[in-house]
């Protein structure tokens, strides 16, 4: 009996840390980014983070490509650690669509500083929204931090200078140009600023700054004004998908939770009704059996106990 009550409970188990896994599938599923009603700033932190983790034990000047998790597909990020010093008097010739000048200056000064690549792929709209105009190419972002401590989160970017000349900006897979349309570079300040300029020969914009940068071209909705990125947020379609998945995740709770409890009782009832019958067999003496004519009786062919003389005269 021990054995079988211990094969029962045993079975609940794995039911309920079967019913748990899955649940937890479910949740991971439909689970948001933190930063759902958040600002660019955020998201530069978190892709910070990501990027430090990718260039541990770095080569200097090796760009380390990092893995973003599935609900940010489509952003890509790479990190590039560097000597102060270096960048200054080489700076670096080819980092994805960037070529740095020599010149580069940080402030505050740094003895090793890292470079974080940014691609917003699919999510450029969603993050730098224009009002007015439309993106032929991701919005694509250069950030400047210490490198000094690679563990470090949420760090504050350096103030990056460069004297006469520009960092230039070649983007690749652009989108056709409108009939009638003029593209322009923009860019995204690390302040909240918006600065439109002319676009160079072979898709090449150039700037002075680190920050996000893009091609666009305007369309027939009025132009945007500049405005801080706290007050960026998403957009009423994602609101709406947001509210979908939510619901989604909490009917899929329900149905689970709901699961659990009528296995644990059908595992219990049978458990019960098992344990019973075992009570029974144990309890119950089991006799031979022996036909009488047409009949079945049960048959001992002897007592269990011998008899006891009571009386003294007999000893």
């Amino acid at each position: 009996m021990n054995e079988i009550l211990m094969r029962v409970k045993t079975n609940n188990l794995f039911v309920l840390l079967f019913l748990t896994f899955l649940l937890y599938l479910s949740l991971s599923s439909a689970q948001l980014p933190p930063y759902v009603v958040a600002s660019p700033r955020l998201l530069d932190a978190y892709l910070q983070d990501f990027a430090f983790k990718t260039i541990f034990n770095p080569r200097t000047g090796v760009s380390y490509d990092a893995h973003v998790p599935i609900s940010l597909r489509g952003i890509k990020v790479s990190a590039m650690r560097l000597r102060s010093d270096s960048l200054r008097t080489r700076g670096v010739l080819n980092y994805k669509e960037f070529k740095i000048p020599i010149g580069v200056v940080e402030k505050p000064y740094v003895e090793r500083l890292v470079l974080v690549y940014q691609n917003l792929g699919n999510w450029s709209d969603t993050f730098y929204p224009l009002p007015g105009y439309s993106y032929l190419t991701p919005v694509l972002g250069l950030l400047a931090y210490s490198g000094d401590n690679l563990s470090a989160s949420s760090l504050h970017e350096l103030d990056i200078k460069i004297v006469d000349k520009s960092i230039l900006v070649h983007f690749l897979n652009v989108k056709p140009v409108p009939i009638g349309a003029l593209a322009k570079c923009v860019y995204f300040g690390l302040q909240g600023s918006i600065h439109f300029d002319i676009l160079l020969p072979g898709n090449v914009c150039s700037t002075m700054q680190q920050g996000h940068f893009s091609i666009v071209v305007e369309t027939n909705a009025p132009s945007p004004e500049p405005c801080g990125y706290e007050k960026v947020q998403f957009g009423e379609k994602n609101h709406k998908n947001m509210k979908l998945v939510l619901l989604i995740s909490g009917i899929l709770l329900v149905v689970i939770i709901l699961g659990l409890l009528v296995i644990r009782v059908v595992i219990h009832q049978n458990g019960s009704s098992r344990v019973r019958e075992l009570d029974r067999v144990e309890n119950n003496e089991i006799l031979d059996m022996t036909s009488i004519g047409d009949i079945k009786v049960p048959f001992a062919f002897g007592t269990r106990t011998r008899p006891m003389i009571e009386h003294e005269y007999f000893a």
